[in-house]
């Protein structure tokens, strides 16, 4: 019974992330696709941004699939686990936790979930099992060091101040003359232009559109009510 329990979350979680990132790379399920992440993903100052949109698509389309297929454990879940939690720094962070107020309920629930599926394994309904793989314990940590090392890479101004509302607070970021009312002005409006794209038909993604993840589940992976990175 343990063993289809796991195969069950695999199949949810896995399949729900996988699909998330197959809207981000290929526009399936009504995705934004490459380009709408992108230009998302350039309103959340993560540049290149189209390096980081494949990034965003895959961690989550190839996470997800592995945790599904429950194969090269734990290498799918930590995957999936970048894309939440960049999600969670750069349009989450700081705010209060529920969905409902743009928190990261749902990116949390998701990293819980995979952390979990980590640990235990894979389980015995799985092709890890099947084919004999046992992933080197060693492996596995240094794939959570780089997925670590990319969050902070991509939302160190988030993660020092504390909040993904960096520009609000006057802080300089990095790639930006300045961040003087002008500069968040504009943050504001190319958001809100967004925004709208999104509301006409997927032209592009907001950053309240960020959930499982890298998105928003959801350049990246979690949702905030219709959100998802």
């Amino acid at each position: 019974m343990r063993s289809i329990a796991v195969l069950l979350v695999r199949l949810v979680v896995g399949g729900l992330l996988a699909g998330h990132g197959a809207q981000k790379l290929f526009g399936w399920f009504g995705g934004p696709g490459i380009q709408g992440t992108a230009g998302w993903l350039e309103s959340l100052r993560l540049r290149p941004s189209g390096a980081w949109a494949r990034m965003a698509g895959m961690s989550e389309f190839g996470g997800g699939v592995l945790t599904a297929l429950g194969l090269l454990n734990p290498l799918g879940p930590i995957a999936a686990m970048g894309a939440m939690g960049m999600a969670w720094a750069k349009v989450h962070l700081g705010k209060p936790l529920w969905v409902t107020t743009g928190g990261a309920e749902l990116p949390l629930t998701n990293i819980a979930v995979l952390t979990a599926l980590s640990i235990a394994g894979p389980g015995k309904l799985s092709l890890d099992s099947l084919l004999g793989i046992r992933i080197p314990r060693l492996l596995g940590l240094a794939a959570l060091a780089a997925t670590l090392g990319a969050i902070w890479a991509g939302a160190r101004q988030e993660i020092t101040a504390g909040t993904s509302d960096v520009a609000d607070l006057g802080i300089e970021i990095e790639g930006d003359p300045s961040a003087d009312g002008t500069d968040r002005a504009e943050i504001t409006m190319a958001v809100a232009e967004n925004d709208a794209a999104t509301e006409a038909g997927w032209t592009g993604l907001s950053g309240a559109d960020a959930g499982t993840a890298m998105g928003v589940g959801s350049a990246l992976g979690s949702e905030t009510g219709d959100d998802s990175f």
